[in-house]
């Protein structure tokens, strides 16, 4: 992991458009398009052999006819042509270049460009973002060396995303909601710079204050582990992570040329790291406006404290669903509660004030349920009514909390009537959310990312200096695979390798037929988890390969010959070697 010459990509005082072409509809054309009108204050060059002047600039033969060496290199010219002008950069001084041009897909033809490419750097420490990605927008700077349709606002958010048609797609959500960046960038294909090495930056990037990840998969684990606990050590870190299904999985291969892996190991890895992982794209935003409030629950038990019954259900529910508690309430707080609430009010959480609460009701709830040390964080809810106005009741809240700063969000729900209100709560860094289950949603972002800081400044016990591995057999294992042609391990010789290291791992059986499978399922204990066994398949659950919680030896024997039914009308090519069979422990997820 490396940040050197990063900061020529990220803080470019000049930049290169090579493949600049006054054609509309060009790639070349629109990144020209979108340099020039970004107010990009640097010098700006363009490179085309067969043009003298495009729009009143000049245009430069070739790299080397280039008044200086540019900070940062934009291509934009057929793949073929990449390597060449990388080893021409060097040559001139460049080091970073952002390379747009598609055409290094994961053929062999690809495969040679790309190390052509990667040749050509070596000598000159030139960094390297894409290939075949949509480019990178710098708006503190002005700089949008991109194809995207839209200028984003400037702001404390760095997005990175291995997708350009997210970004082009965030922008486009992003811009009518005044939601600011201070980098944009579309990494493509990482042939360089990936992941670890940006986080490694940013973190340190005064401009930014969050980072945000679209993930399809992670090329090198522990360099973006060791990135990303650092990063989250000084600013959240938020992914979305693309591909969590095996059919998914499968687009993600084909749109990046790799595996996207486990969905459960980017879960754990992403947990180990400190970041929060999110689902949606909208979520992503929600969840680093919550993070930016600078909350931070110590649990997930919440107060609810609403003037209309049904959201503060609503609430209630969506806090379930997503795996918080809700308060109760202190014996003190009913009392206090009591004394400044009708006597009809709900005595209970959540704490039901009706629909003709007036400011003051809603700040004599708030201050009781404010001493109640069970609650790790109070939702204030509202709903327009005719009889009280909504900003009142929010200029209440403000004043109630005054200059402290406990894990208090809110929610006014509506829009013409409730503008106002989330304007003040939001000018007064009070989290405020349009609906009643995103407010809950933004209380266990920022629960799960208390709970994953934690874990970030956990020390694992250190390895042993010394211990025992039966190298044969790990070798014996892995020269089978290769000798058969397998890039992947099957199960059994997983579990081989994983006890050749001393790691205590779930005990298999393997079985060559249906009836043995059924005598392997007397020895492991039961309920059975049995799988079949094929180097052909991958994803066994997708064929009807796994089945789980077996009671007998006779249910294996009949799932295993149904197993072989299934498989032989879905997968006739496939090679079926047998079953395997092993205690099965309900809550443990199976894997494929």
């Amino acid at each position: 992991m490396t940040i050197r010459n990063l900061d020529r990509l990220l803080q470019p005082r000049s930049a290169a458009l090579i493949g600049a072409t006054p054609k509309p509809g060009h790639v070349g054309n629109v990144v020209l398009r979108n340099l020039r009108a970004g107010g990009f204050a640097g010098r700006l060059m363009l490179v085309n052999p067969r043009h003298a002047e495009i729009d009143g600039m000049p245009v430069y033969r070739d790299v080397a006819s280039l008044p200086e060496a540019p900070d940062l290199a934009v291509i934009a010219t057929p793949a073929a042509t990449v390597p060449g002008l990388i080893a021409a950069l060097g040559e001139r001084g460049g080091k970073a270049a952002l390379v747009i041009s598609a055409g290094f897909g994961a053929d062999a033809e690809g495969r040679r460009l790309t190390q052509a490419v990667l040749d050509a750097v070596r000598p000159h420490l030139l960094r390297i973002v894409g290939p075949n990605c949509v480019g990178l927008l710098l708006p503190h700077l002005g700089l949008n060396a991109s194809f995207v349709h839209l200028q984003p606002a400037a702001g404390r958010l760095a997005f990175l995303a291995q997708s350009g048609a997210i970004i082009a797609s965030v922008i486009d959500w992003a811009v009518p909601r005044g939601i600011g960046f201070s980098t944009m960038m579309s990494i493509g294909e990482m042939s360089d710079v990936d992941f670890g090495d940006l986080l490694d930056y940013l973190a340190g990037d005064p401009t930014t204050a969050s980072i945000l990840l679209y993930v399809e998969m992670i090329t090198h684990p522990r360099k973006f582990m060791s990135a990303a606990r650092a990063a989250s050590r000084l600013k959240p870190v938020i992914a979305i992570k693309a591909g969590r299904h095996a059919a998914a999985a499968r687009a993600v291969a084909s749109h990046t040329g790799a595996l996207a892996g486990v969905d459960a190991v980017y879960d754990a890895a992403f947990r180990r790291a400190g970041m929060l992982r999110v689902y949606e794209l909208e979520e992503l935003f929600a969840a680093a406006q919550a993070l930016a409030s600078g909350l931070s629950p110590a649990g997930d038990r919440l107060a609810i404290l609403t003037n209309g019954g049904g959201i503060g259900i609503l609430a209630t529910d969506a806090l379930l669903d997503h795996g918080g508690r809700l308060a109760e309430l202190a014996p003190a707080t009913i009392a206090a509660l009591d004394a400044v609430l009708p006597p009809t009010w709900s005595h209970g959480n959540p704490v039901d004030i009706f629909g003709d609460a007036p400011p003051g009701r809603y700040a004599d709830a708030l201050e009781a349920l404010l001493g109640d040390d069970g609650a790790d964080g109070i939702l204030v809810l509202n709903c327009p009514t005719a009889i009280a106005s909504s900003a009142a009741a929010a200029s209440a809240v403000i004043s109630t909390l005054g200059q402290r700063r406990p894990c208090v969000l809110a929610s006014w729900v509506g829009e013409e009537t409730a503008r106002d209100a989330r304007r003040q709560l939001a000018e007064h860094g009070i989290p405020s959310y349009d609906m009643p289950e995103r407010a809950v949603r933004a209380f266990m972002h920022l629960v799960e990312f208390r709970r994953n800081q934690d874990q970030l400044m956990q020390t694992p016990p250190s390895l042993p200096e010394r211990f025992a591995c039966d190298r044969a057999v790990v070798r014996q294992a892995i020269d089978r695979a290769l000798g058969e042609g397998r890039t992947m391990l099957n199960g059994p010789e997983s579990q081989r390798v994983i006890q050749a290291y001393g790691i205590p791992g779930i005990v298999s059986r393997f079985a060559a037929t249906p009836a043995d499978a059924a005598a392997a399922a007397r020895s492991v204990g039961r309920p059975v988890a049995l799988k079949i066994l094929s180097p052909d398949i991958s994803h066994k659950s997708d064929v009807g390969g796994v089945r789980l919680d077996l009671a007998t030896p006779e249910a294996v024997e009949a799932a295993a010959a149904a197993m072989l039914d299934a498989i032989g009308t879905a997968r006739p090519a496939a090679r079926l070697t047998g079953f395997t069979s092993r205690r099965w422990c309900s809550g443990r997820a199976a894997s494929s």
